[in-house]
């Protein structure tokens, strides 16, 4: 087959869904059902794929969006029971007491807690549980999601305790042959891991000093009365500062502790230092920055889901402290479950479904870990707070029905999303000898590019986030490819495996099934294509800039000895 054309067909599942979502508008319950048989169809005639490996990869996509949904669901059914407990409406006084400024409470509770989150959990838990966090403390829904994504950026490469790098990195790497040149040049695997995990740290630290601020301008740009940039950049050095309170440990952890913990130190020390300098008033403006009121606000802004804080729990008098404490317990809960080995090799091995070689594929497998999943221990959590708070049985009785309620619309998107990205992902084994269509992808990006190829190396990482919704997936099919063009063009092989990492990173905040996942708890489905047009913005910044510093270090700092070539 023509080449051009090869390209176009690999591309246009995605073409398909950009087209539907941002530029018919449509709903994802319409438009992903669409681009998987489209998908399915391209795989099964130009890929030739074989049709007991296409149906092997939607039953592999159809167990992954149950662990999915479970994510979601456990999220959701927190919030809803710490609503009814009444816990809500203290955490929104609290906030309301650090700061009434809604840019303050999004760099608190979007940025630094978000980080945290996805430093313990990774994999989408942040919009999920940060999201519905928000819309609790006031603010509408589509806003809700917006910051959400944005989060899912910087701490995103040292999610779940690093597993992009760890498992994604190193599992998507010819480990063996890569380690046989080290060793001849003097060095070892080791030494290599290092030195990319501390040029992501690095890399990430640029890009992400600057987010929390792009945060508040978005979210003054599109949610503000005054539809101002201007009203975002006046609390610059207040964002700057959280900026910096969150990158340079992080930078510091990536660089001599390895990838586990940056995101979770960076996030922590963010935090410690953050929220004193708030309730002070620490470079805050004095005109505090607020939304309209809420009868102003467009339908498009609101989710299914309303949060009144009405004389249910407005009689409560609950402590802020203990309000608290189920979010306490679930950084907690992650944090140990992530780190303790013993406790990890239980929660993985019980209560636990696995389908090795699906359909005779050896290849294509798929489990679902109910305990160790984040969806898991949000239930742990949520049992804890029945407990804590004494909730009353027909309050416990409403937080499951609403939850389950709100689960349904997300999970018919997601069944056929999933599968979707699967099928791509799979189509690596086929009858036409042709790479795999996200391999395909990027070839073409880097043959159309050149010499100039490093600046454009994060965009094909976010390009396999896009496709697959997860760092660590990218980074596992594009890692060789990233690689190997290091050594076709003579750059050091290590920074764009490092740019890969940090790409697929970004791409995390378009991925359209993180967006589904994250709309889901707020009950926003339908509007996936409006909050995707304004991530495209964030996502656009922080690989341009990204691809920036790392052209200029292939080039300019292999040049002068400072970045070893591998």
């Amino acid at each position: 087959m023509n080449q051009t054309l090869l390209t176009f067909c690999a591309f246009f599942p995605l073409l398909l869904a950009a087209f539907l979502l941002v530029g018919l508008n449509w709903p994802a319950r319409r438009a992903m059902p669409a681009v998987f048989f489209v998908t399915a169809g391209i795989a099964l005639i130009v890929w030739e794929m074989s049709f007991n490996r296409v149906m092997a990869s939607i039953l592999q996509g159809l167990i992954l969006t149950v662990s999915i949904l479970w994510i979601v669901f456990g999220a959701i059914l927190l919030l809803n029971t710490l609503k009814y407990a009444g816990a809500i409406s203290a955490i929104r006084r609290g906030f309301s007491n650090i700061s009434p400024d809604r840019r303050v409470q999004v760099i608190i509770v979007a940025w630094l807690f978000g980080c945290f989150i996805e430093g313990v959990s990774g994999f989408g838990t942040p919009a999920a549980v940060i999201a519905p966090l928000l819309v609790a403390l006031g603010f509408p829904a589509m806003a809700a999601v917006m910051v959400g994504m944005m989060v899912q950026s910087t701490p995103v490469s040292f999610g779940a305790v690093g597993t992009p790098i760890i498992v994604g990195v190193s599992g998507g790497l010819d480990k063996a042959d890569i380690a046989e040149k080290l060793v001849a040049a003097g060095s070892d695997w080791n030494a290599f891991e290092r030195l990319i995990t501390s040029e992501v740290a690095l890399v990430h630290a640029l890009a992400g000093l600057l987010m929390p601020l792009l945060m508040c301008m978005m979210l003054t740009r599109f949610f503000g009365c005054n539809k101002s940039w201007a009203e975002g950049i006046a609390i610059a050095p207040f964002a700057i500062f959280a900026g910096c309170a969150f990158v340079i440990p992080y930078a510091l952890a990536g660089v001599f502790l390895g990838p586990e913990f940056p995101s979770i130190i960076g996030a922590l020390a963010g935090l410690l230092v953050v929220l004193p300098a708030a309730r002070i008033g620490f470079l805050i403006p004095k005109n505090h920055w607020d939304f309209s009121a809420v009868s102003d606000w467009p339908a498009a802004w609101l989710g299914s889901i309303e949060i009144k804080l009405d004389d249910l729990v407005s009689r409560s008098h609950v402590a802020i402290s203990t309000a608290w404490l189920p979010y306490a317990l679930l950084a907690a809960f992650l944090v140990l479950t992530r780190t303790n080995t013993d406790i990890k090799t239980w929660l993985s091995s019980h209560l636990t479904l696995e389908w090795p070689s699906i359909m005779g594929e050896v290849d294509i497998s798929g489990s679902i870990q109910f305990l160790y999943l984040p969806g898991g221990i949000m239930i742990m959590t949520v049992l804890t707070v029945f407990l804590i708070f004494r909730i009353q049985w027909h309050r416990i009785k409403a937080a499951l029905n609403e939850s389950t309620q709100t689960l349904s619309g997300a999970g018919f998107v997601l069944i056929f999303t999933i599968p979707m990205v699967r099928i791509l992902i799979n189509s690596d084994v086929n009858l036409a000898d042709l790479p795999s269509m996200p391999q395909a992808m990027a070839q073409s990006v880097a043959a159309s590019v050149g010499g100039i190829y490093p600046f454009f190396s994060p965009a094909v990482g976010a390009l396999g986030a896009f496709i697959a919704g997860s760092n660590t997936v990218s980074n596992l099919m594009l890692a060789q490819f990233q690689y190997d063009m290091a050594r076709m063009i003579g750059v050091s092989g290590e920074l764009l495996v490092a740019a890969q990492a940090v790409g697929a990173a970004a791409g995390n905040m378009i991925a359209v099934h993180n967006i589904v996942a994250a709309s889901a708890t707020v009950g926003l489905l339908g509007r996936e294509g409006k909050v995707l047009r304004m991530t495209v913005l964030p996502t656009l910044y922080y690989l341009i800039l990204s691809g920036a510093v790392v052209i200029l270090a292939a080039y300019f700092l292999d040049a002068c000895n400072l970045s070893v070539v591998c």
